[in-house]
Order: structure tokens, then sequence, then C-alpha cells
């Protein structure tokens, strides 16, 4: 009983672990009922014509697949737990439903102006990559460990990151991927660095190498 009460309390205490809790619900509760992920992913027609504006927040809860699912909220835990601990609960919260707001409506408007009334877009990444950002810029020295073996600085890693983004964007063949969208949540993180601590998240590394 006090392990389970423990358990609890953490959940409770950690907006980012319950934010993963209930990707996880929501995930398996569309995997029994499909129909779901059409209303809560992000469609222009859906939006404009239906009126779904839920969409904007929603889209940020459904993942394609076990493995994305899996891979965005492995990101939450372990930069997500960090930043929320560095920052408090609040900002946390309004750095990542900012930042996946914003990914979204920005998103949509691309959608909108080049006629994509047939693509649905889903899945939190444009959220983790603004969470992950922020991370590399409260704890620029941090090593993380690429595939468990190659440390990578965390400033490099978002830096590799985005350059992989664009590439792909740019040149990448499957569409099925927004690229677009992961990099509007690097910009929101980066705009969130500028507006809190007053400096761009480039100087901040910068400074961090320079002791």
């Amino acid at each position: 009983m006090e392990k389970h009460l423990n358990n609890t309390s953490l959940f409770s205490k950690s907006a980012a672990l319950t934010l993963v809790a209930v990707n996880v619900v929501l995930f398996f509760l569309t995997e029994a009922f499909p129909s779901l992920r059409a209303y809560r992913s992000l469609n222009t027609v859906l939006i404009i014509r239906g009126r779904m504006y839920w969409q904007f927040i929603s889209y940020m809860f459904v993942h394609a697949s076990l493995m994305h699912l899996l891979g965005n909220m492995l990101g939450l835990v372990f930069f997500g737990t960090a930043v929320e601990r560095s920052l408090g609960t609040k900002q946390f919260l309004i750095l990542y439903f900012a930042s996946g707001l914003a990914s979204g409506a920005l998103s949509f408007a691309v959608y909108a102006a080049a006629g994509m009334n047939r693509v649905f877009l889903l899945g939190a990444l444009g959220a983790v990559y603004a969470v992950l950002l922020v991370f590399s810029v409260l704890f620029p020295r941090a090593l993380i460990y690429l595939w468990g073996i190659l440390p990578i600085p965390a400033p490099i890693l978002v830096s590799i990151f985005a350059l992989i983004e664009i590439f792909s964007q740019l040149f990448g063949t499957d569409s099925r991927v927004a690229h677009t969208t992961h990099l509007f949540g690097f910009a929101a993180a980066w705009i969130y660095v500028r507006i809190r601590m007053k400096k761009s998240p480039l100087g901040l590394w910068k400074e961090a190498y320079k002791k």
C-alpha cells in the first residue's frame, strides 16, 4: 500500500509524468476506437467547416503507432521532468502547451494556404522538441547518450535534430512526417527563452562553454 501511495504522489507532483500517462491512456483508447483519431488530429477542413477548434490542442495527444508514442514519451520523461523541476510546474505547462499550440496553429496556416485539406496532423513532437531546446539551455553541459552509447552535449543534439528536420523538409520524400511542425516547436521554445531569460539560446550556450 505504501508503494502504491508513493507512486500516486509521484504522478500528482509531476505534470510531465501526468502528461505521459494521459497520452498512453488516450493512445489505447484511440486504438480501441479508431474513429476518434480523425476528430482529435488536426485537419484544416474539420477546423474551418466543422469548427473543431479543440484540435489545436488535442492533436498533441494522438499518436500513429506504439513506436511513435514511445519515442515522444521517452523524450517527455527524460527532458520534461528535468525542465519541470527547474522552471516549476506552471512554467513547464505554459512552455509545453504554448509551443504545442503555436506549432499546430502555424502548421494549420501552412496547410490551409497550400490547400492540404487531407492532411491529419498528430503527435507531441513539436512540444517535446520545445522542451528539449529549453533543457539544452538550462543544462547546456548535460550529455545525452544517443542509442545509449554516444555522448552528445545537449546543445549539439538540438542542433543536429534541427538540421535533420530542415534537410528532411527540403529534400525528404516521406510526406507523412510533419517536419515543419517540429521546427515550429523549436522556434516557439526559442521565443520562450528570449522572453523569459532575455537572451538567445545560442548566447546562453556560448556562455556555458566559456566557463
